[in-house]
């Protein structure tokens, strides 16, 4: 990937994450438009530019709604705040992790800790599947910090969602040893509940070895399917042929917290842990070729991972879905809803519609991809009763899933690649979200509801959904209801993708990210969408668009990654790709929405070298901020390591002279 690497840090994120997804074929090569510039004036400028609440009249809103955005508790009077001054962009070079002036942070909870009261702290040169099994995952990605009503205690959840061999041990050749390090990637991954204490509300908090909620789910652990393809043939393996029971979930990338307290994750990456053939149209709109062999190698010996052989061929189907696990139940069976389709799922984040329904957003990760929403069947239920969470927990089990088709208002020929604005001074313009399900039954011709959950990239394509740069989160914004969409990169726009309107710059190295406005309310099928920034070094890039604020005045960003939202309503971003693009660590910046000061980025953090910010969780009125950093020092190896992040050296107990992904706290010193 060396030499294909653009819009990212390393070539060995490309291998690890997303098994050279670029290097290969495009998995998408339907010829469907890319945002027709038909004119439109289906909206005004005022209702999609922030200046009105159209749609967002009678929402419903839950309490923590994406991203850890809100807490599930009311912070008690006199909290901090968050008043910061921006800090400078750090050299990709540099291992530390800053803060503005006035700050502290500290690591919750690293790669290795223990989490239950048997299980040892991390032996860097002995690491084991059974420890590591009882200890907190690798490659920390989605984040929340979930409060109990008292503010003192509460839980702490995690995606992991791969591994990195190279800085996790030496290089080997011994087939046995190949194997044993196997099993520890199996049980590194998956996701953590992990429970919290402090004093008081708003100090920072510690974790509980031990806790009664604690939890570890891994490859091993036994999913329900739930939905209309559960128990199809395509999901039927020799292992379950029932195909109702699948163990494992792969690739946990972002996800969201529900308003019934749930935890949602999506499966992204899946393709690359498999062998498989990928030799059917609908196969290669997940993997564009054939493979034999995996960066893992569980297929030596673990025969799902095989998809070659007749029993495991549907095993790949099986993967690539929102995942629901209850946090509070550590004995609970997770699920896996097939209603929501099958993808590479960045995440899944809910808002409550005006009639009680309940909405999920959702992007899939890959470049000429598409952005999806679900709009469940029944309605959710605010009592607190254990009827009522139930009921409320199979609520994303049926509904309808539709595929989002954009149209730029400006003439084709205003489009120049080069970030030129329209005449009309926007990029923006109307959409249509369209229907893939209807009441329990496609509406795709010559696909099967089955078909249409199980090969949702193929029911997309045929619709005709637009092609986007890269759908990464998706976040509804729990004070106006209107939806960011980060548009992490797509180097290949303007060749293999042709020009549009919401993707407007060829080549587009730093992202960018769309504002979109739901018109007939938030479950409705028709939207107005603008772009609020067009990403990248202002004194560098010549294109830079921060939604018309001076854009010397901002700090420098790039590949947007992962969204949240504070209590005033700000937008917070954190980054995937900046030391690649803009030469500068990776961070987490907060963009206010409304007002004089709407798209001004400032940055509050930067995360260590080669690292990657994840799963912001901002609590602003208790003055704290939390991130996953991951994969710190991945270019480095065992023998020559390029970060010592979280630890840097220290012999406090448990410290590690290795890089080490961990959830870190960030408080008013």
């Amino acid at each position: 990937m060396a030499d294909h690497v653009r819009g990212k840090r390393s070539a060995v994120t490309c291998r690890l994450k997303c098994a050279d997804a670029c290097l290969g074929p495009e998995c998408n090569t339907s010829d469907n438009a890319h945002f027709r510039d038909i004119a439109s004036a289906a909206l005004t400028r005022r209702s999609l530019l922030g200046l009105g609440l159209a749609g967002a009249v009678g929402l419903v809103v839950g309490n923590a709604v994406g991203g850890g955005s809100g807490a599930a508790y009311a912070a008690k009077p006199g909290n901090a705040g968050l008043a910061f001054g921006a800090i400078d962009p750090v050299d990709r070079l540099v291992d530390e992790f800053t803060v503005p002036a006035g700050y502290r942070w500290s690591p919750i909870i690293r790669w290795g800790d223990p989490l239950f009261s048997s299980s040892p702290s991390l032996d860097f040169a002995n690491q084991s599947a059974d420890a590591q099994a009882g200890q907190f995952g690798y490659n920390n990605d989605y984040l929340d910090i979930i409060a109990d009503p008292s503010g003192k205690t509460g839980v702490l959840v995690a995606n992991h969602e791969y591994v990195n061999p190279n800085i996790m041990f030496p290089p080997t050749s011994d087939p046995a040893e190949k194997r044993r390090r196997g099993d520890i990637y199996k049980a590194a991954q998956g996701m953590s509940v992990v429970e919290l204490r402090r004093d008081k509300a708003g100090d920072p908090w510690l974790y509980v070895v031990g806790g009664r909620r604690n939890r570890r789910i891994t490859v091993e652990t036994v999913f329900e399917l739930t939905g209309p393809a559960a128990g199809s043939d395509l999901v039927k393996t020799a292992a379950d042929p029932e195909g109702r029971w699948v163990k494992g979930t792969l690739g946990n990338c972002a996800g969201g917290t529900t308003p019934w307290g749930t935890v949602l994750s999506g499966e992204e990456n899946f393709n690359g842990y498999f062998a498989w053939a990928a030799d059917t149209a609908e196969q290669k709109r997940y993997s564009g070729t054939s493979t034999t062999s995996t960066e893992t190698g569980w297929e030596a010996y673990d025969p799902r991972f095989d998809a070659h052989r007749a029993g495991s061929v549907n095993e790949p189907n099986r993967f690539g879905w929102i995942v629901e696990i209850d946090p509070n139940d550590p004995t609970s069976t997770p699920l896996k809803h097939t209603a929501m389709g099958r993808l590479k799922h960045e995440g899944a984040n809910v808002i409550i519609a005006e009639d009680g329904r309940v909405v999920a957003y959702m992007g899939d990760d890959e470049r000429n991809d598409y952005l999806y929403k679900f709009v469940s069947k029944g309605r959710y239920t605010a009592a607190t009763s254990t009827g009522a969470k139930k009921k409320n927990q199979r609520l994303l089990s049926e509904g309808d899933l539709f595929v989002a088709k954009f149209t730029g208002n400006s003439p084709a020929g205003e489009i120049t690649g080069g970030g030129a604005m329209p005449s009309d001074g926007l990029f923006d313009g109307a959409g249509q979200w369209l229907p893939l399900t209807r009441n329990g039954r496609s509406v795709v011709p010559g696909m099967t509801i089955e078909e249409v959950l199980v090969y949702t990239r193929r029911a997309a394509d045929l619709v005709g959904a637009t092609k986007m740069d890269r759908p990464e989160d998706v976040e509804p914004n729990p004070r106006t209801g209107k939806v960011y969409v980060a548009l992490t990169n797509n180097s290949a726009r303007g060749t293999s993708s042709p020009l549009d309107e919401a993707n407007p710059i060829s080549g587009n190295r730093f992202g960018h990210v769309i504002e979109l406005t739901e018109t007939a309310g938030q479950a409705g099928e028709t939207f107005g969408w603008n772009i609020l920034l067009l990403c990248g070094d202002p004194s560098k890039t010549a294109y830079t668009y921060f939604a018309g604020f001076p854009k010397e005045l901002v700090s420098p960003i790039s590949c947007p990654d992962n969204l949240a939202f504070d209590s005033e309503g700000n937008l917070w971003i954190s980054t995937d790709g900046a030391p690649g693009t803009i030469g500068y660590n990776d961070g987490l910046f907060r963009v206010p929405l409304e007002g004089d000061q709407r798209g001004n980025v400032q940055q509050f953090l930067s995360v260590p070298r080669e690292a990657e910010t994840c799963g912001p969780v901002i609590h602003d009125r208790e003055g704290l901020v939390f991130v996953a950093v991951q994969h710190p020092g991945e270019n480095g190896s065992v023998a020559a390591q390029t970060s010592r992040f979280p630890d840097y050296g220290s012999a406090a107990p448990g410290a590690v002279a290795a890089p080490r992904p961990s959830v870190v706290q960030v408080w008013h010193d």
